[in-house]
């Protein structure tokens, strides 16, 4: 009887890792559908409140007005966001990024962009304004952050800036509290909105 016992247990041994292997997958793969399931909107922005949804779009049309190169916008937006832990944005300006030219290797790397050499002096000015005006409670945006900011931007320019920033915290506040679900947006459908609202 012990010989007959001795191998069914070196076989059963794998096989009840297999068993278990498979049950842990058939299990997180439930609870991905389960989350997927019950990811739903609070309630939709732009039917809620059309109005709110214009004007937002017309501190955009703003923004575009003071000429700023497209990717730079790209990485004040995409920042803002990991800060703000938007993941609705995240999904539409890391679309609108690729389209226009950013690399993947940027787009991974702007959490630590001061550990990177990737970006140029005027991105990673723009970068650290970004973070002083979207941490303004925390950071109260000291002199010294805006002295290094004003050796790339103008006057002008830097108002326009902040602008840029004011509104993708604006966004970002209202895709929050909104719960707006990502994974749908289509690359330029922002510029497609302004383009119809200002029509």
């Amino acid at each position: 009887m012990s010989g007959h016992h001795g191998p069914s247990t070196a076989i059963d041994a794998p096989r009840s890792c297999l068993v278990l292997s498979v049950t842990k997958f058939v299990s997180e793969s439930s609870s991905l559908v389960e989350a997927k399931d019950i990811m739903k909107a609070r309630f939709d922005l732009m039917h809620a409140a059309p109005g709110v949804i214009q004007a937002m779009l017309g501190l955009e049309r703003q923004v575009r007005q003071a000429g700023f190169d497209p990717k730079l916008i790209d990485l004040v937006r995409m920042r803002a966001s990991q800060i703000n832990g938007c993941a609705y944005c995240l999904d539409m300006h890391s679309k609108d990024a690729r389209a226009n030219g950013e690399t993947e290797q940027r787009l991974y790397g702007l959490e630590a962009w001061r550990e990177t050499p990737y970006y140029s002096a005027r991105e990673r000015a723009a970068l650290e304004w970004t973070e002083a005006l979207t941490l303004v409670s925390e950071t109260r945006v000291p002199d010294e952050v805006y002295e290094r900011v004003r050796e790339q931007f103008s006057e002008e320019e830097l108002v326009s800036l902040s602008l840029a920033v004011v509104a993708i915290n604006g966004w970002n506040r209202l895709n929050i509290a909104a719960r707006t679900v990502p994974g749908d947006y289509v690359a330029g459908g922002l510029a497609k909105s302004r383009a119809v609202s200002h029509a």
